[in-house]
């Protein structure tokens, strides 16, 4: 793996040099776009709106638009606004990692430790793991800032969420919520049933992305010169009045049977 940040992580006074992993990595297909004609790649261009011609990359500029009119930035303007370089990650606050909505998370990395920071970063590690919290703080990726959360990994490795700012969370105000009528308790009951019948510890090798194995074994096939059938999805049901109660009599039958097989 190759590290896409050096720096330091800030811990009181103590800081703990570290370099940063991106933990995850795509499993979809790299596809091409092609011409249907004759299969030949599609380039894109930068054209003039008004004239259809080609714009050099040294001629682009960017803009706002604000009240008909573009406000173009330049390098200045960008350098201006850019937060403070620094290598540094400070912990600003400690919190229960209970308290942070997955709502704000993000991307994860890995921390490693480079060399004389061992110790400090056994040392934070052991101490997240002891007090259940993590820790919250800014640093500047990539020529922007961001905040993160540091927390215990497996109880070996700390990782660095990467989290949203608060005013990137839209507001649900808008949306069609149900008004607040409070179910009917025997259907609260059986659906908490329910939610214990099927609860288990969580495993994340359960759930893998098939879609992208699947595509590859289509490519195969018709590699071969083997033709595609598609599966038909299933319409989706229309919204009527439904029986709750018997839904969830069925729900619960049918975990049980599962359950017994």
């Amino acid at each position: 793996m190759k590290a896409i940040w050096n720096g330091a992580i800030g811990f009181g006074l103590v800081n703990i040099p570290v370099k940063i992993y991106s933990a995850t990595e795509t499993t979809k297909l790299d596809l091409d776009m092609l011409d249907k004609s004759d299969f030949s790649n599609i380039k894109f261009k930068r054209v003039n709106e008004s004239t259809g011609k080609e714009v050099k990359w040294e001629n682009i500029v960017k803009g706002y638009l604000m009240d008909d009119k573009y406000i173009v930035l330049d390098k200045e303007d960008y350098e201006a606004a850019s937060p403070e370089k620094t290598k540094i990650l400070s912990i600003d606050q400690f919190v229960k990692e209970a308290e942070v909505d997955s709502v704000y998370f993000e991307n994860p990395y890995y921390l490693e430790p480079q060399k004389n920071g061992e110790n400090a970063y056994r040392l934070l590690l052991k101490a997240l793991q002891e007090t259940e919290m993590a820790g919250i703080g800014t640093f500047v990726l990539r020529e922007s800032e961001a905040i993160g959360m540091i927390r215990s990994y497996n109880d070996e490795i700390l990782v660095l969420n990467r989290l949203r700012f608060d005013q990137e969370i839209r507001d649900y105000k808008d949306l069609k919520i149900p008004a607040k009528k409070a179910p009917k308790p025997a259907e609260v009951k059986m659906a908490v049933n329910l939610i214990k019948q099927l609860s288990q510890d969580f495993d994340p090798e359960m759930y893998k992305d098939t879609y992208s194995d699947a595509l590859m074994k289509i490519i195969k096939q018709k590699a071969k010169g083997k033709s595609i059938k598609a599966k038909k999805a299933e319409p989706a049901k229309e919204g009527k009045v439904i029986d709750l109660m018997a839904q969830l009599k069925a729900s619960l039958q049918n975990s049980k049977s599962k359950s017994a097989s």
